[in-house]
């Protein structure tokens, strides 16, 4: 759990500037800002502790949902390992659509805001969030840096969430859909290693098949064992760096938002 592994919201900022701490919420008497020691808490206490922090994290995350129901905003989780091309990926999607659509972005990254800037260029609004050691965005971050972001209704909303497979698949953001990302240099076994973030995910996007020919990647073994653990998710092999198939992802992503402003998605 990440109250575990180091994640400390007295470390997050936004494009240079820290966050400030402030308490929305009382879960339980349960004090969930706290440092927790995994070597002094007992199971069941790390449980409780898990428990509320989830529990918090889903209170904001229904807050978000709602504001972005709301004003027709269309939000994307998008979460991979680092190198996967993510934001490549977004960069792509972004110089191919933004004609038609507005579009907003937020980067989580532990440090730097090269990714925003890069979102930047493109010429749409981007705001970085630095996690610090924590290793995913969550949902009280997310909804203080959309508020800043000043968005206009019937946009995109695409949350480029930290490098990282384990982590960010357990904190709801109040998106629309999740896309997971693998890349075919890391091997077509993901799917089972990390199974929590696969099963959650609405869409995979495997990224890189341009290298398919220079590395030992098994394309269709790949695809049966995400589906051996999500039979609903769905697949699309693309390259970012090529442009190959890149239409079938914005096509996906077209749709989707038409659906939710013609009220056929229920994120409530």
């Amino acid at each position: 759990m990440c109250k575990v592994c180091g994640c400390n919201h007295a470390e997050v900022t936004m494009e240079g500037t820290q966050h400030q701490h402030h308490q929305h919420l009382d879960f339980d008497g349960v004090d969930v800002e706290q440092p927790w020691s995994a070597v002094s808490a007992n199971t069941s206490r790390m449980i409780e502790i898990e428990q509320n922090i989830l529990s918090k994290n889903n209170y904001y995350a229904k807050q978000n949902r709602e504001q972005w129901l709301a004003d027709q905003i269309f939000s994307i989780n998008f979460i991979s390992s680092p190198g996967s091309g993510k934001t490549t990926l977004l960069t792509e999607i972004i110089l191919s659509i933004k004609a038609q659509h507005c579009i907003y972005v937020i980067e989580g990254d532990q440090q730097t805001a090269l990714d925003a800037m890069r979102i930047r260029e493109t010429g749409v609004q981007a705001l970085q969030v630095n996690t610090g050691k924590g290793c995913h965005l969550d949902a009280h971050m997310v909804g203080h840096a959309a508020v800043d972001l000043k968005m206009q209704k019937n946009a995109f909303l695409f949350i480029e969430n930290v490098g990282n497979l384990i982590c960010p698949a357990g904190f709801d953001l109040g998106e629309a859909h999740k896309v997971v990302i693998l890349s075919v240099t890391e091997g077509e076994d993901k799917p089972l290693k990390y199974p929590e973030i696969f099963h959650a995910a609405n869409l995979m996007v495997i990224n890189k098949i341009d290298l398919l020919p220079y590395v030992n990647f098994d394309l269709q073994q790949c695809c049966a064992y995400a589906k051996q653990i999500n039979p609903e998710i769905e697949i699309i092999q693309l390259s970012a760096t090529s442009g190959e198939n890149m239409e079938q992802l914005n096509d996906w992503l077209i749709a989707g938002k038409a659906e939710l402003q013609s009220g056929k998605i229920k994120l409530l």
